[in-house]
This record gives C-alpha cells, structure tokens and sequence, in this order.
C-alpha cells in the first residue's frame, strides 16, 4: 500500500536492500516488507556510540497523506532509540565480512580483544556489557581450521560468563562438514564432534552457509539456521547477456547433482550435466566421462567449496573437449588449499605436495571465463587473478541475523501479506534470505 505511494526512481529490480537503514524510527516494523517504502537517503548512516541512527529522507521523492502518515504510525511499534540488545563480535577468521555485516545492519562491531600467547593460547576477553544481549559471533572455521575453531568455542564461552541472552555462531564456512561419515573403517566423523563442541560451548543457535551436506544439521542438539549464497551467485550471473537457450548448468560429481539441479531451476530451468569422476585417493579425482550435452553452449559448474580446484579443473577441461563454448565456475565456499599434511607414522610428517599442487595457478590457467566466488572464506590478495571475481553474502547473513534476533521466518505466509508486496521487495527478500519465491514458504 505505502509503495504505491512512492514512485520508485529506480529498475524494480535494485541489487539489495542495503541502501536504507531498516532499524530506523520510521520503517523498523514486524513485518518489514508489508509497509516498504524505498526510497533514497540525503547522507550515509553515522553512528552515535554504537546507537545507529539514519539521516533525513529525501522529501521531495516522497510524499505522503495525513491519513497514510496518521496509519503509519499506528502500525508500527515504538522505536527505542538505546535499545542495544543485539551484539555483533567478529573474530580474526573474516574480520572485512564481519564489518561488512554491521554496517548492512546498521550496527558498529562490539569491542572484543583477542590475543595469543607464546605457547599458541588464546586469550579473548569481551569490552563491552553483553548482559541480557542476542550476540552473534560472526567467525568462520576457515584455516587454519583448528585455531579458528578454537577461537569461536573461547568466544562462545566468554559471551556465556558474561550472562548473554543467546549466542548464535555466525559460521559462514564451517570447516569439518566434510567429516560427515564414515566412508572406511576407523574413522572418524568430525562434524558431530565439533557441534558438540560448539553446543558443550554454550551456543544457543548456529547460522551456517552452505554446508557440504544437510545432515550435518542433525549433528547439532540445537537450532541451525542454514542459508544459501546460491542467490547471491545467480543474482550476479542474471547481470551477464547470457542468452537462457544456450546456458548449461554442470555438476562437477554425482554429489552435487541436488545442488546443481536446484540452481538450474532457479537459471531459467536450464538443462543439467553430470561429470563422472572416480577417486583415487584424498583430493585426488579423475574425471571418466560426461553426462548431458554441452556442445556450443556456455557451461556453469556448480560446487559448494573450491578446495585444491582438482575436481573442477578437470571437469572444465571435459567440457572444453566436448564442445563447450565458455566454462564458468561458481562456488560459495573458496578453501584454495595447497598441500595436504599427512601423518603417516608417529615420528614423520608428509607433505604430499604432488597429490594437491596450489589451486591458484589451477584456476588461473585459462579452462575457465570466469571464476565466481563469495567471500565467506577470506581470500588473500597474492591469490587474485584476472579470471576470480568475488561476491560478498553481508547482505545475506545480515538480514537473518536481523531475522533471528526479531524472532521472524524468512518468508511470511500468504495470509499475512494482506497488502500486495512491491516486486522489488519480494527479489531483495529471495536473493538476500536465499529462499525459494513462493509465499507459502516458511523457512530462513
């Protein structure tokens, strides 16, 4: 209804909702998108001890009645100017996501000091009251995967001592999903392990993007919210003139069929292509055989993580070889690991540096157009190249954080929208939450 009221200057596509402050006193509401109102802002956010605030709006792209005001006004819920009670902490895993984050949401970082000492311990210590606070803990377990690791159960146990409301781990790239099972005898299965760890901490909710495989959520005896940066990567690749007859959707195993299918879905329902692999080892693949046809057309490998690049490389050079005319790879995750360690006795280290040469100079070699990547993982700028682009998911994990703390789905049913919902509201809310377009759904 309020939409209709303003005529939007812009495409009814914008790339995302983070060009207004959706915690300020005039558009905070239980039900954000009911009573949107987009509309542009005079000067960029400030803060004012950690309290954010927006600037005056642009009167003159908006006008309003008395009667729309007057209804406003009583819909909304009074805004507490020091309510404080949402917490943002960054550790030093993706401390660049992290401010990314908090300045999506409007928020300043909270005040934490982290330090080691000489023995490798570490020492974390809150500077700020938590008392009574919804924190989230914003820390990848990206390597080094065990320090990190460690780093978030201190932080968890910190936030825990100083009487926090509920701690939520914001883990965009949780590192042991790979350990989900026991694939030969006398293993181990670490992704139960860590969530216990993480649940023994005193975490009350884990937010995690793009796990290797959704039963790692069933490890874990508490609520996981788990999101997808698929949105983020089809957004972008909806911004290329690629015509939609000639795009290809590849998966580069058996294991990524689900996840290779669902994105083609969402990419105009383009056909799908499976490679065949067999492994001989731990990050090593050989590639047997393609199923599907990609003659002449534009190939988009889908994975969730990009490790030492074996796989997809390989994959790419199938396509190359079976007609293929471009080959893009896109993952959310991006390890770009280079050696793999391995104990092979209890008095000598191998580092098995023919089974994993560097991912770098892999996807630098000229298989791939281009190689899309998000930025749950920091990457380091000697590891750039011309071909990597790499999107950012702070949209995406500030707006569930948001979700979470106001204790709302990531879509609201059908019933409630009683007024209709701007079509740019409803393309900000899938790409962002990484939720199927349907009103009927429920879930974050």
């Amino acid at each position: 209804m309020m939409a209709s009221l303003l005529q939007c200057p812009t495409s009814p596509f914008p790339p995302s909702f983070s060009s207004i402050n959706r915690r300020s006193p005039v558009l905070r509401s239980p039900f954000p998108f009911r009573h949107a109102v987009r509309c542009n802002l005079v000067d960029p956010i400030k803060f004012d001890n950690g309290k954010p605030y927006a600037p005056l709006l642009n009167t003159s792209a908006l006008h309003l009645s008395s009667t729309a005001t007057s209804h406003l006004e009583n819909t909304l819920p009074p805004f507490n100017k020091y309510d404080t009670r949402l917490r943002i902490f960054s550790g030093t895993a993706n401390p660049a996501l992290s401010h990314e984050i908090a300045c999506y949401m409007g928020l300043e970082l909270g005040k934490i000091k982290i330090k080691r000492f000489a023995d490798g311990e570490i020492y974390v210590q809150l500077q700020e009251s938590v008392r009574g606070c919804d924190v989230f803990l914003v820390q990848p377990t990206c390597p080094p995967a065990n320090e990190n690791l460690m780093e978030l159960l201190i932080m968890i146990d910190a936030c825990r001592r100083a009487s926090a409301k509920t701690i939520t781990a914001v883990i965009p790239y949780f590192g042991y999903a790979r350990a989900d099972r026991k694939t030969q005898g006398r293993e181990s299965i670490a992704a139960k392990l860590v969530a216990n760890l993480i649940t023994e901490a005193g975490a009350n909710r884990v937010l995690a993007c793009d796990l290797h495989s959704g039963q790692s959520i069933g490890y874990f005896d508490i609520p996981v919210d788990h999101v997808y940066g698929q949105p983020v990567i089809l957004d972008y690749l909806a911004s290329k003139t690629i015509c939609s007859d000639e795009l290809v959707v590849v998966s580069p195993d058996v294991g990524g069929v689900a996840r290779a299918r669902a994105f083609a879905k969402k990419l105009s329902d383009a056909p799908l292509a499976i490679v065949d692999k067999r492994r001989h080892g731990h990050n090593v693949a050989e590639v047997m055989n393609l199923i599907g046809d990609v003659k002449g057309k534009v190939a988009v490998m889908v994975d969730d993580m990009i490790d030492t690049a074996g796989t997809i490389t390989k994959g790419a050079a199938l396509l190359h070889q079976e007609g293929a005319r471009e080959v893009y790879a896109c993952s959310t995750h991006a390890v770009f690991r280079k050696a793999l360690i391995a104990w092979v006795s209890n008095d000598a280290l191998d580092v098995d540096n023919t089974g994993s040469p560097p991912a770098i100079e892999r996807l630098s070699s000229g298989l791939f157009q281009e190689v899309i990547i998000t930025n749950t993982i920091p990457v380091s700028e000697q590891n750039y190249f011309p071909q990597l682009t790499v999107l950012s998911v702070a949209n995406l994990l500030g707006e569930t954080i948001w979700r979470v703390h106001d204790d709302c789905s990531g879509l609201y049913p059908s019933k409630v929208a009683l007024n209709p919902i701007p079509a740019w509201a409803l393309i900000d809310q899938f790409y962002m939450v990484g939720v199927s377009p349907s009103l009927n759904c429920c879930q974050i």
